[in-house]
């Protein structure tokens, strides 16, 4: 049922691991980020590669998985073991993991120079919109384990799993990505997609500010509007709407934002000349949800009138 989009010229598939492995294919009973997996996102790349894609750009968010890409590579033919037993079911099985083997490499191609990626995959640029590390307080666990429904017994063992998965391959291979920027993206997938495709990571918002010349559109425009479920510390970690705020200050113009909610943090504020909220003191949050088309007209009427 995933999709993703094609753009011939240029040979360029567009994807969303949200479409393959994200939190909207899920009830909230069903969530279970020891269970869940990135086969499916593989499988996305894989159909893309058998496409004949010269670069994939993939965008990591909502995601229902914290398997650190370990899904992924197996679908594209990366193999994990234990002591000599494969490992192919639950990300807690990874705290047993010793040994990663590789695809086998192309005729002619040294091991050497291809031991980390199926030779045939195309450029990939993994577009995300949080700079979380893969491990720590700050990491992909820890932040997002919860909403994904891990409790803390969970939590201590997805950490385990993906502390073990990084010490692997940076013994076997000789890199480390968990540190990296963006690493902790998606349940980890950031890392997954730099250490077994080469990936590149870059903040969602330059992908697709470039992509549609934003920048020269806003040289026309008077006043900036821009919006996200929930202002907060998060957004300053790279997502859109603090993107649109910078890029807006730096050519001079008035930028506003409505939001779902705000957390009220100082420097999420001052990116603003003004924020407006939906959420109401008055009103429980389900009926906010319910709500919420007649709550952002309200504030959109209030902000048309206070320019």
């Amino acid at each position: 049922e995933a999709r993703y989009a094609w753009i011939e010229d240029g040979k360029l598939a567009v994807m969303e691991m949200s479409e393959a492995a994200g939190m909207l294919r899920l009830s909230e009973d069903e969530r279970d980020p020891v269970r869940a997996t990135t086969v499916g996102v593989g499988e996305m790349i894989l159909d893309a590669t058998d496409r004949g894609a010269h670069q994939i750009i993939i965008g990591l968010g909502g995601s229902a998985t914290n398997d650190g890409g370990f899904g992924m590579a197996r679908a594209l033919g990366f193999r994990f073991f234990a002591n000599g037993t494969e490992l192919t079911q639950d990300v807690s099985d990874l705290r047993n993991l010793t040994t990663i083997k590789a695809p086998p490499v192309a005729a002619g191609v040294s091991p050497a120079k291809s031991t980390m990626q199926p030779t045939r995959l195309p450029k990939i640029t993994a577009a995300v919109d949080v700079r979380n590390s893969l491990l720590g307080e700050n990491g992909a666990t820890r932040v997002f384990g919860p909403q994904k429904g891990a409790g803390k017994d969970e939590l201590h063992v997805l950490e385990q799993a993906l502390t073990r998965l990084a010490d692997v391959v940076a013994r076997q291979f000789g890199f480390d990505y968990r540190d990296k920027p963006g690493a902790g993206a998606a349940g980890g997938l950031g890392f997954g997609l730099m250490s077994f495709c080469r990936a590149t990571i870059r903040p969602g918002f330059d992908v697709v500010a470039e992509a549609a010349g934003l920048e020269s559109k806003m040289k026309d425009v008077d006043v900036v509007i821009t919006g996200e479920g929930s202002l907060d510390r998060q957004t300053l970690e790279g997502k859109t709407p603090a993107g649109v705020a910078k890029l807006a200050r730096k050519l001079g113009k008035k930028v506003f934002a409505i939001a779902g909610r705000c957390d009220g943090n100082r420097q999420v504020g001052e990116l603003f000349d003004h924020v407006y909220q939906l959420a109401r003191s008055d009103m429980s949050e389900k009926e906010q949800m319910k709500r919420a088309g007649e709550l952002l007209r309200e504030k959109a009427q209030e902000l048309a009138e206070a320019l």
